[in-house]
């Protein structure tokens, strides 16, 4: 006996022995600590490793690692949703419409949006007038026969050419379309065929677009060669009021950011900035005089964000006015396509031409849009959020100008405040959508192909949101009715309400509830930088809300200054 443990001592001293033991201990001991701060509300590796098993998927130990704060982030979430109250009678923000695809709804009447002719100015020579002109001027030129649609169109891609690779605002140039449909404007122009003030237009599609036999990107690494056969509803109604496509533009991959698989698309205004995102190629290219107009995406700020960071105007109309047939979805309760303009009024030509139900994307309601840009803006009942411009905010100057501003044009402010209920808790609603939209994406693993891959970032956010329950995406929502049941109250009273662009819950919230937005240029930072200010319409009022902006817009001058591009 004594001799098998000195053969014990001579293989493991006491002093390996000790250290085993004590690894071993501490071993123990911190999965039993780590257990205890997942249940004060740190995940541990553990508990994400465990339910890991429940739902079926397997990350590796770094994804694990990134996803842990916002799993705790989604707790708080749902703590901050179980505080109020929901009676059983409160259902979800959910709609389902039992109603096949081939159906065919009866459309509103359609009748020609009023366009100015109000441009009796003499043709310059330089082709920088026309590529920076709004549409509203161009459309004048245009049925006058004082220039050409292939005459501007080669001005546009000039310019695509010559600016597009210093933005990194273009990811296809559609030039051979293009010049096709120039010369068929022209022919159809000659012959006294007359399509309505796009016809002849150059412009540039956000590339979450449908173009058939054109690569459609989304922006994103494993879809770069991407090609669908059809062409999305926007891009058909487009080309039958006989706008030309340019170039199919830039977006954050798979709408979030600036940041695409070729680059950071810039602002135009400052080369070191990027345009801000989703819509960055349509916004950057619209104020760089690259394309007379561009179709943008909103979600949460995709147009209202790189509108201000280009200095141009945009409008994110009412959830369910635009059909979002062949765009990629990313959240099909929150998602709306709209126009990125150098004006409010070229806004409104463009939104006439693509609004309206198409049978294919059942949420689009049969409304029609009664645009009158001669409607006396006195009286509209406009209100202002007032406890959001006495903040203290970095372009609160600008704001408070804003204010001034429409208040001379004879219109009385009404101080407004949004609903108090969790907004920013409800965010998460988007990130479930998302997760589902590319949930072959996640389990595949090709999300690794994405450019960013931090924190905050999609692949991580597709990632965590497999752990939220499906309960807790339904009280959200459940919520979310409150919110836009209290947004109607509110809105009972008003027409228009003007907000600063950013800080606050008022871009979310009205993500959440549907409501129509104008984002208008209004000055500059000393830098150089534009700044903007967002007016919000009451729901399918964008009529009213267009007419307010353009007021504001005409007694400024922000929106004709140029970006000095070299």
């Amino acid at each position: 006996m004594d001799k098998d443990n000195d053969t014990v001592k001579k293989f493991f001293p006491p002093g390996f022995i000790i250290l085993v033991v004590s690894l071993v201990i501490l071993f123990i001991g911190g999965a039993f600590f780590l257990d205890f701060l997942g249940k004060k509300g740190k995940f541990s590796l553990t508990d994400i490793t465990r339910a890991e098993k429940i739902s079926g998927l397997k990350f590796t130990r770094k994804e694990k690692k990134m996803m842990q704060d916002n799993l705790r982030s989604n707790l708080e979430d749902y703590e901050e949703i179980r505080k109020i109250s929901l009676p059983n009678g409160i259902p979800p923000a959910l709609h389902f419409y039992p109603l096949p695809s081939l159906y065919k709804p009866a459309s509103a009447e359609r009748n020609p949006t009023p366009v100015r002719e109000s441009w009796n100015i003499p043709l310059s020579d330089s082709p920088e007038s026309l590529a920076f002109a709004p549409v509203t001027k161009l459309a004048f030129l245009m049925k006058s026969r004082k220039i050409t649609s292939l005459q501007l169109t080669k001005i546009y891609l000039e310019r695509l050419k010559k600016y597009g690779p210093q933005l990194k605002c273009v990811i296809t140039l559609t030039e051979e379309k293009a010049l096709e449909q120039a010369r068929r404007a022209d022919k159809e122009m000659a012959a006294g065929i007359y399509r309505g003030p796009l016809h002849g237009i150059p412009w540039g599609a956000k590339d979450l677009l449908a173009t058939k036999g054109i690569r459609t990107t989304w922006g994103a690494e494993p879809y770069k060669g991407q090609v669908f056969d059809m062409d999305a509803t926007v891009v058909q109604r487009l080309e039958e009021a006989g706008a030309v496509l340019v170039a199919k533009l830039t977006m954050g991959a798979l709408a979030m950011g600036d940041v695409w698989f070729g680059g950071r698309t810039r602002s135009p205004w400052n080369l070191e900035r990027g345009s801000s995102g989703s819509s960055a190629g349509s916004a950057s290219a619209t104020a760089a005089g690259l394309v007379a107009f561009g179709i943008g995406t909103e979600t949460w700020g995709s147009i209202v964000s790189p509108c201000t960071r280009c200095g141009t105007t945009g409008l994110r109309p009412t959830f369910g006015r635009v059909s979002r047939n062949g765009a990629m979805a990313l959240s099909w309760s929150m998602d709306k396509i709209g126009p990125i303009c150098r004006t409010v009024e070229d806004c409104a030509l463009v939104f006439n031409a693509i609004y309206g139900p198409d049978g294919k994307d059942l949420t689009v309601m049969d409304l029609p849009f009664e645009w009158n840009p001669d409607l006396p803006v006195s009286k509209l009942r406009v209100g202002y959020l007032k406890k959001a411009f006495e903040r203290d905010y970095r372009t609160k100057n600008h704001d408070q100008k804003s204010l001034d501003v429409v208040r001379s044009l004879g219109v009385k402010l009404i101080p407004l405040e949004l609903p108090e209920l969790p907004v920013r808790s409800l965010s998460f609603i988007l990130n479930v959508e998302a997760a589902a939209a590319f949930d072959e994406l996640t389990r595949s693993g090709r999300d690794d192909l994405l450019v960013r891959q931090e924190k905050g970032a999609w692949p991580n956010i597709f990632r965590q949101a497999r752990f939220i329950p499906a309960v807790e995406y339904i009280q959200a929502n459940r919520l979310r009715t409150l919110l836009m049941t209290q947004m109607a109250e509110k809105m009972k009273k008003l027409d228009v309400y003007m907000a600063p662009s950013f800080g606050g819950s008022n871009l979310l919230l009205t993500n959440l509830t549907g409501h129509p937005a104008v984002v208008v240029p209004n000055g500059f930072e000393k830098n150089g930088n534009p700044t903007s200010i967002t007016f919000i319409g009451d729901l399918f009022e964008e009529a009213k809300v267009l007419r307010l902006a353009m007021a504001f817009q005409e007694a400024t001058e922000f929106h004709q200054k140029h970006p000095p591009l070299k």
